[in-house]
């Protein structure tokens, strides 16, 4: 038995003891999200166009975390939308932004391990610099939220009587929690995962502008700013769908009685 294998069953049987059956379908939705990234890695190496793939792929990831993490179908279906939204607004943001400061590719820091090898891979890395950045803040906006839709309609059915515009500066309120330390989440993800190449910059004796302006930092950093303001974007937006939703509800239980 390998490790890998190893550590999945552990965390397999840790999230059915503590979660149940929530946890087998979150694990389910792990595994189903690891075959379409690999999926996706595959037809983008058969030189499909890796945005539209990215898309596709993009949507199905955040429906299988999104609806099978889920507890209502309320605060699911609501999260869906705007994470949707989102993701939209996001893709607006990357193109652009990864155009301009061009840190696809690879950097100096990757030259021992390219020797020899090469890079006419029949496709441009900016592509591929624009569905990594897409697909790495798909988790941090499904979090976000699933946080958010999950607290603001426990706070309807708690005040069934509240107002739509009340219940959207509540669904602000619980965004301004999660910022915080979501912004911690982020950045020791970044540090973490980076603390080789920090290593690289000491033994090397990186200034700061040379640190900033590394080419592997500089996209790392930028996936992390990225993620970072899919949060925010996701807090009004998700709030707003929530209470739109909660009005159209209100106005329909009013007419009907």
């Amino acid at each position: 038995m390998s490790t890998i294998t190893a550590l999945g069953i552990i965390l397999l049987l840790m999230m059915v003891a503590v979660g149940g059956k929530k946890g087998v379908q979150s694990f389910l939705s792990l595994l189903f999200n690891f075959g379409f990234l690999y999926f996706a890695i595959i037809l983008m190496a058969y030189h499909l166009p890796p945005l539209p793939i990215t898309l596709i792929v993009g949507i199905i990831i955040l429906s299988l975390t999104i609806f099978l993490s889920g507890t209502d179908d309320n605060a699911s279906q609501s999260a869906f939308i705007s994470s949707l939204f989102v993701l939209i607004l996001l893709i607006i943001l990357i193109i652009p932004i990864e155009n301009w400061v061009q840190v696809q590719g690879f950097g100096i820091e990757d030259s021992d391990d390219l020797e020899g090898m090469s890079l006419l891979i029949g496709i441009k890395f900016i592509k591929i610099a624009i569905s990594t950045a897409i697909l790495s803040t798909l988790g941090a906006i499904a979090e976000a939220s699933m946080a958010i839709a999950s607290g603001l309609n426990e706070i309807a059915e708690q005040h069934p009587a509240i107002k739509p515009r009340q219940l959207f500066i509540d669904g602000i309120s619980v965004g301004k929690q999660i910022i915080g330390t979501t912004l911690n989440t982020l950045f020791f993800g970044l540090f973490g995962g980076s603390l080789s190449l920090f290593i690289w910059f000491a033994g090397l004796h990186y200034s700061f502008g040379n640190i900033i302006n590394d080419k592997v930092f500089g996209a790392e950093f930028i996936i992390i700013m990225f993620s970072l303001i899919g949060v925010i974007i996701t807090i009004p937006i998700t709030s707003a769908v929530i209470s739109r939703r909660f009005a159209k509800r209100k106005s329909k239980s009013q007419s009907k009685g």
